[in-house]
């Protein structure tokens, strides 16, 4: 007897159904075809145990089971429950009327339980696309999958209450979440808060600014300066996550098994890779590609700490995804597409010993050995970055004054105002939502100068040497320095503070 059950599979952040044909005929033998991976060649081991103590067994007949589309690399374990379920309809161990409208993912253990499975939210999204009435699969991803509204999800823990709900007709409880109540409800407050940083006015402008507009932002500064301190509460200033948002961020994560139990992201994420990592880890990739540290920080913030201590090729891989917010990574049979727009922070010390010019410092560096720290670093990744920063020692009177800093929450409020602003400025554009992603032609509309503006950055543009992307990247920060203070055009004084927010491209910064 022939039966069909399906399941899904994950390329990208999208996926494809895959229809499981089981055929039980007469004869002795296991035929698993439709390029299966080495996890699923194995499962026939775990689904036959897995009946043997549920009071079912695999028949002792000729099964062919073909996982189509046929020519579509299928892998990982999460087809163990779709493939016993298909066994058991086909030799008629059960009786399963309803079985092609649901959707039948999980992995399952000796004794018939189950194990979660990766990717349950784009798996959902596809299968109330494609017309289920319901998608059964292990409770631990259940609040995942229920995230999608109109289709059925049923999280169960053993594979006896599919046979029942099938064969026996005993209920299943849905798993229903109301999308926007529990959205709203996890957007609580991150644990860091800018209130705990001393001193530090200058640089907390800085990242106010960085966030109003989206920006990529350098600290350079020597050890113990609160570099990475204060990268660890720029997502705390960040304006909360939009419902599309948190979607699209919990599609990538659920990818690559990451959800919570809460379902639905409502913090921006923040990632912070060691500098030990590798290009496909940061990048994404693999002989079957999987998201990166880049995508997993999509509209959220990645942290380099350190950066000169990444291997230079890591490093460049970086450029062409902070220009176009997205990565492909192809292969000889297909490509992937993840999305990566992320705000880049980046952290480093201005020399080999940690220490800046400092007479004092336990190590000394010669303004050699300092360039020669620094040219790890391309010109053409720190062009990316608009703005570069020094931090500085906190001294000992501001570390002990007792009285607090202002709050995450406050400059939160100015942040989101700003944006709302160049939201309002981009509406009509899909590709660009702040200033940091403005395109050449809308820099020209946006960041129209007076005459005394023109020859301020002509001046500084002559004296430091910049390049045409800086010259861009300095407009944009204007842009934002003038978003903040609410007024519509962008003048001298934007002009400068945004000049001195480009510390590597001075001249005899070193000494």
């Amino acid at each position: 007897m022939l039966k069909k059950v399906f399941g899904s599979a994950v390329f990208g952040v999208e996926a494809t159904t895959i229809t499981v044909e089981v055929n039980v005929d007469s004869g002795i033998g296991y035929h698993l075809v439709g390029l299966p991976d080495n996890a699923i060649k194995e499962s026939n081991y775990r689904i036959a145990a897995a009946l043997q103590n549920n009071g079912y067994k695999i028949p002792g007949k000729k099964i062919t089971i073909n996982m189509a589309p046929a020519d579509l690399r299928k892998e990982g374990s999460a087809y163990d429950l779709t493939l016993a379920v298909g066994i058991l309809t086909a030799s008629r161990q059960i009786q399963a009327e309803a079985l092609e409208r649901y959707l039948i993912m999980g992995e399952l253990s000796l004794d018939g339980s189950l194990q979660p499975i990766k990717g349950a939210l784009p798996i959902a999204v596809k299968a109330k696309e494609e017309g289920f009435k319901g998608f059964i699969l292990p409770s631990q991803n259940a609040k995942e999958a229920a995230i999608v509204d109109g289709l059925e999800v049923y999280g169960i823990d053993n594979i006896k209450q599919v046979i029942n709900y099938f064969d026996k007709g005993e209920s299943l409880e849905p798993t229903i979440i109301n999308t926007r109540e529990a959205f709203y409800k996890n957007l609580e407050f991150p644990e860091f808060d800018f209130s705990d940083v001393k001193g530090q006015e200058g640089i907390k402008r800085c990242m106010e600014i960085a966030a109003a507009g989206g920006h990529n932002i350098i600290l350079i500064g020597p050890p113990g300066a609160g570099k990475t301190m204060l990268a660890k509460r720029l997502p705390s200033i960040l304006p909360p996550m939009t419902l599309y948002e948190a979607l699209e961020t919990t599609k990538i994560h659920s990818v690559v098994g990451r959800v919570k139990d809460t379902g639905l992201m409502a913090q921006r994420p923040f990632r912070s890779p060691h500098h030990t990592i590798s290009d496909v880890a940061l990048v994404g990739g693999g002989s079957f590609p999987q998201p990166g540290e880049i995508s997993l920080s999509h509209n959220g913030v990645l942290f380099l700490d350190e950066l000169p201590e990444f291997k230079r090729g890591v490093l460049e891989v970086l450029r062409q995804p902070l220009e176009d917010r997205e990565v492909t990574i192809s292969r000889a049979k297909f490509t992937v597409t993840y999305p990566s727009s992320f705000m880049l922070v980046a952290s480093m010390n201005p020399s080999p010993g940690g220490y800046f010019n400092d007479p004092d410092a336990p190590v000394m560096s010669s303004p050699a050995e300092m360039q020669r720290y620094l040219s790890k670093i391309s010109g053409p990744l720190l062009d990316r970055i608009d703005i570069h920063i020094e931090v500085t020692p906190v001294p000992f009177e501001k570390l002990s004054d007792d009285r607090k800093g202002e709050t995450s929450v406050d400059i939160r409020k100015r942040v989101t105002k700003a944006r709302g602003v160049q939201t309002v400025r981009f509406k009509e554009s899909d590709a660009v939502h702040y200033n940091a992603q403005m395109n050449t032609k809308q820099i020209r509309k946006y960041c129209l100068l007076d005459d005394a503006s023109k020859q301020l950055l002509k001046t500084a543009m002559e004296r430091l040497n910049l390049s045409a992307r800086a010259y861009d990247r300095i407009l944009k920060v204007s842009r934002t320095i003038a978003d903040l203070e609410g007024v519509e055009a962008v003048n001298g004084s934007h002009i400068s503070e945004a000049i001195q927010y480009r510390s590597l491209d001075r001249e005899g910064w070193l000494g």
